[in-house]
């Protein structure tokens, strides 16, 4: 009888640590960049994550306008607002808590192979390379803990 409570025990505290582990890595939410200047929604789309701008520190260009995709290399798209704008897209695990899929930049209109990491359940580094993985440039994001970014306005 004490063995097989033992067991119980022993399983249970097994499970919680586990599913302690999985929500502490949990990469949706809002992450906020190292600039401080972007918020990023992250939600699952299938078995990938997808990411879409939530929130811009600067959301108007200099007249005043919403800030638009003027970059992108398809003309037809570069009226598109930066607001919710598709920026993360289709990453796919490809590790303990990583994942990879591509990531757009809307700065230069270009979208890059992209990596993104879990390095606390509150910090994410994320990844955009070129050449094949070969030139890769790190950004921390971290998590909007406080809910000062990316809130929805009522």
């Amino acid at each position: 009888m004490i063995r097989t409570v033992t067991i119980l025990a022993a399983t249970a505290a097994l499970t919680a640590s586990t599913f302690a582990a999985s929500a502490q890595t949990n990469p949706t939410g809002v992450w906020v960049n190292d600039e401080r200047s972007t918020a990023v929604r992250v939600v699952r789309c299938g078995e990938a994550l997808c990411g879409t701008v939530a929130w811009l520190r600067e959301p108007r260009d200099k007249q005043g306008q919403p800030k638009v995709d003027r970059h992108n290399s398809n003309p037809k798209l570069r009226q598109r607002p930066l607001m919710g704008l598709p920026v993360l897209l289709g990453m796919k695990p490809s590790g303990e808590n990583r994942w990879s899929g591509h990531i757009y930049n809307a700065d230069d209109g270009r979208t890059y192979v992209s990596h993104i990491q879990m390095t606390s359940a509150n910090a994410m580094q994320v990844q955009g390379c070129v050449l094949g993985g070969l030139i890769c440039r790190k950004m921390n994001w971290a998590r909007d803990t406080d809910g000062r970014y990316g809130a929805k306005k009522k």
